[in-house]
């Protein structure tokens, strides 16, 4: 059974279609990456699997539970960690580690993340850099060892020794059996955690792929330098397109088999020879590039001001 299933899920708000009529399922154990530009419906997805938002259609099972009618019973399961980490500015870390301790009425590894992540719990939220309030924010997502954890862009803004941090620690909750669901339009950070990855543009899920297998989607980046003449209109074959012209010779990109380009490159003297595999960016790109992003979407804001952690406001 999947941790995650959605069904058909539509969100609109008005004339703007947020999300539009998307499925897909995360199964047990692994790390999906849910991957899109800013604006593409990520958040609002992600608000809608934690019931923060009530879809305008479709079905969202998580733990084999109804999101909507057995929200509060997945809450007791689940974590959430948002990419902007606000919480209680006169509060320590330390106060908010044991307020939730008292609310769920169990003790945590909040001591063990608290070491492993070097952080000092005794400071105020209000004097920590945005990294040490990430570090807090991770903590209190996983002191309590979530069957599910959901993060909306966790490393934004962080520096590359937290962020290599946080994701040794996240592989080695998912060892343990976590499943993990997280947006990003940090490509390097899904090609280094990820499993699978959901795409998503403009609302619609445009593809669901194994890293390993989107990176096969377009193999070759070919640098080639001609020692003679070449006719550059014989290298618009298919498969095979000119990204740029080079100082004698061409910079080209090959989809699928590379056989039919070095046997065309056979018929001609060649001074240098560049072969490199697509790096995901340029696989990404190949689904944002054929219609421009979509020109006539709607702007949607997609991350709200007061975007707290799972913790109640007190009045």
């Amino acid at each position: 059974m999947p941790i995650i299933e959605v069904k058909n899920l539509k969100k609109y708000f008005g004339k703007t279609r947020a999300v539009d009529d998307i499925s897909f399922a995360v199964e047990k154990g692994e790390i999906f990456g849910f991957l899109g530009p800013n604006g593409a419906g990520k958040t609002t997805t992600i608000r809608c699997l934690l019931d923060f938002l009530r879809p305008t259609s479709g079905k969202i099972n998580i733990l084999g539970l109804d999101a909507n009618k057995n929200s509060d019973q997945i809450k007791h399961k689940i974590s959430y960690l948002s990419g902007d980490v606000r919480l209680y500015d006169g509060w320590t870390g330390e106060d908010h580690i044991k307020f939730l301790e008292a609310l769920r009425g169990q003790k945590s590894i909040a001591e063990k993340l608290i070491s492993d992540l070097n952080f000092n719990p005794r400071m105020k939220f209000k004097n920590l850099s945005s990294g040490n309030k990430q570090k807090l924010g991770l903590i209190l997502a996983l002191m309590f060892e979530p069957k599910l954890l959901i993060m909306d862009e966790p490393t934004l803004g962080l520096d590359p020794l937290l962020q290599n941090k946080i994701y040794e620690i996240l592989d080695k909750f998912q060892k343990k059996g976590t499943t993990i669901f997280f947006s990003s339009h940090n490509l390097a950070e899904v090609d280094r955690m990820c499993d699978r990855v959901g795409i998503i543009k403009d609302g619609k899920l445009v593809a669901i792929e194994r890293i390993s297998e989107l990176k096969e989607k377009r193999m070759h980046t070919v640098k080639v330098y001609f020692a003679g003449p070449f006719n550059r209109d014989e290298f618009t074959f298919e498969n095979t397109k000119i990204i740029k012209d080079l100082p004698e010779g061409l910079e080209l990109g090959v989809k699928g088999d590379i056989n039919l380009l070095i046997r065309k490159l056979t018929n001609f003297n060649i001074r240098e020879l560049e072969i490199t595999h697509a790096t995901l960016e340029d696989i990404f790109l190949e689904f944002y590039e054929a219609d421009g992003q979509n020109k006539n979407s709607q702007p949607y804001a997609d991350r709200e001001q007061n975007d707290l952690m799972a913790i109640p406001k007190l009045e």
